[in-house]
């Protein structure tokens, strides 16, 4: 798995992060130095630091659209903050189970699951009623920025509730960002 090269900045991507920004800095005092925008609409993800985009990379989020209720399979709008950063270090392709590695690796075989490959960064909601609390919690969805075995399908929504990206990005993403940053999903 080589890494593919960032997803050029277009204006439209630039322009959303600029009306998201204040949303980002609800997320705590001062406002963040780094946050991530998952742009739905346009299927892209992009890293924000200092105030512009760094990089951004096509993502595929669900096919049912933005929803934060259980059992829904849609992903969850709004502002939350990577929980926890899993599998730094792993195999490309290590394949997770529940926030576990199973020890299985994916080599790029044609497999109909849903696979969580290479990193998770887990998503915790920080809007009650939104992402977080009875009926709508994220963490407690499962609902993650990951790696998949389904990368032919990038910048479609075609997942069932999280944001998949390419293996060597979620990698390369999750060497890039830190527990608790803002993530912010419109």
């Amino acid at each position: 798995m080589t890494a593919r090269p960032p997803q050029p900045i277009d204006p439209q991507l630039a322009t959303l992060a600029a009306e998201q920004a204040p949303r980002a800095a609800a997320a705590g005092p001062g406002g963040p130095a780094r946050w991530l925008l998952v742009d739905t609409a346009g299927q892209r993800l992009a890293l924000v630091q200092a105030g512009r985009i760094t990089a951004a990379w096509t993502i595929s989020t669900s096919a049912k659209g933005l929803d934060g209720a259980q059992d829904s399979g849609g992903t969850p709008p709004g502002l939350h903050r990577i929980a926890r950063r899993i599998g730094l270090g792993a195999e490309p392709g290590a394949i997770f189970v529940s926030r576990e590695p199973t020890g299985e690796v994916w080599a790029g075989a044609a497999d109909p699951r849903d696979l969580i490959l290479s990193r998770i960064l887990t998503l915790e909601g920080l809007e009650p009623g939104v992402n977080r609390g009875p009926g709508c919690d994220s963490l407690a969805r499962y609902i993650y920025i990951h790696g998949t075995n389904h990368e032919a399908a990038l910048g479609t929504p075609a997942s069932h509730g999280c944001v998949r990206l390419a293996n060597a990005d979620v990698i390369d993403l999750a060497g890039r960002v830190r527990e608790g940053d803002p993530v912010v999903i419109v």
